[in-house]
């Protein structure tokens, strides 16, 4: 009963000895292996790891792109305005190894940097630059964070600027000088729309004064154009080159001005039942064709 108690102890033991140096490794880890506290050139990939029980120790890596947020951070730009600008960080381990033994805290070391560089790039640049300018802000902060990252084993990935927060009195400054912008544009747009009127407008007179019928025609269509409504009263004007053709269709007179003559051979001092000659056709032609236009 000894002998098999031995035995049980020493199979106990072994089991227990197995178990302690089979490790299992994820496909997203690597493993570092310590041995009497000095760590072994090769590291061990995925699947099952087997080490020295009692003397070697394993330490497992993650490989995996990790996202770190960046605080807020409070700035000043170049021009003097006070902002707050949040960023975020995607890195993953490329040295397992010097990952372990070189940094005691990859991941706390990265966040630190990264708002330091953060307020470094808030105070080297101005406020146009991070609202429209970022692709470039992102890269140079992404050069400053990854320059101690490589000594580290750390690889940055990529850096992005998220929210830039302003003052309101800043928002406010900045949407009157966007109105006024817009305003300077509707104006000029405005101001090229009239130039551009005035000069076809320009080039229609030139054609009615070419051609007196098109004015008629113009004035037709305006009334045609206005019926169409068929809610207003149209005031419709007697043309005067229509009294110029009635003055050039009627036969002129043989006398000259002998209507003037008959209307002032009454006078004034002629007896009141003394009839007025009648002019004319002619000569009413013209009268009419001479008042109208000086009356509008």
């Amino acid at each position: 009963m000894t002998v098999v108690y031995i035995l049980v102890v020493i199979a106990t033991l072994g089991l227990i000895g197995v178990a302690s140096s089979v490790r299992v490794v994820q496909q997203f880890e690597q493993g570092v292996v310590f041995r009497f506290g000095q760590v072994r050139d090769a590291t061990r990939g995925p699947g099952l790891a087997v080490i020295a029980p009692i003397v070697d120790r394993l330490h497992k890596v993650n490989m995996q792109i990790v996202t770190l947020p960046i605080p807020a951070q409070d700035g000043i730009t170049r021009d003097n305005v006070t902002v707050r600008v949040d960023a975020v960080v995607y890195y993953r381990v490329v040295d397992p190894v010097r990952v372990t033994v070189d940094v005691q805290d990859y991941g706390s070391a990265i966040l630190q940097v990264a708002q330091a560089s953060l307020r470094s790039i808030i105070g080297k640049s101005e406020l146009d630059d991070l609202l429209s300018n970022r692709e470039r802000l992102n890269q140079g902060l992404e050069f400053m964070i990854d320059n101690p990252a490589v000594g580290w084993g750390v690889h940055i990935d990529r850096v992005e600027i998220k929210d830039v927060a302003l003052p309101e009195s800043m928002k406010r400054s900045m949407s009157r000088q966007a109105e006024a912008e817009r305003e300077r544009r509707s104006r000029v747009i405005t101001a090229d729309g009239e130039l551009q009127a005035s000069q076809k407008l320009a080039e229609a007179a030139e054609v009615m004064t070419a051609h007196p019928a098109a004015l008629q025609l113009r004035l037709l269509q305006t009334v045609v154009e206005v019926a169409a409504e068929k809610n207003s009263t149209l005031v419709l004007p007697f043309p005067v080159e229509l009294l110029r053709f009635l003055e050039r269709s009627t036969p002129a007179d043989p006398a000259g001005s002998g209507g003037e003559s008959i209307a002032s051979s009454a006078g004034p001092d002629a007896p009141a039942g003394t009839p007025t000659p009648a002019r004319p056709p002619a000569t009413d032609a013209r009268l009419l064709a001479n008042l109208v236009p000086a009356h509008g």
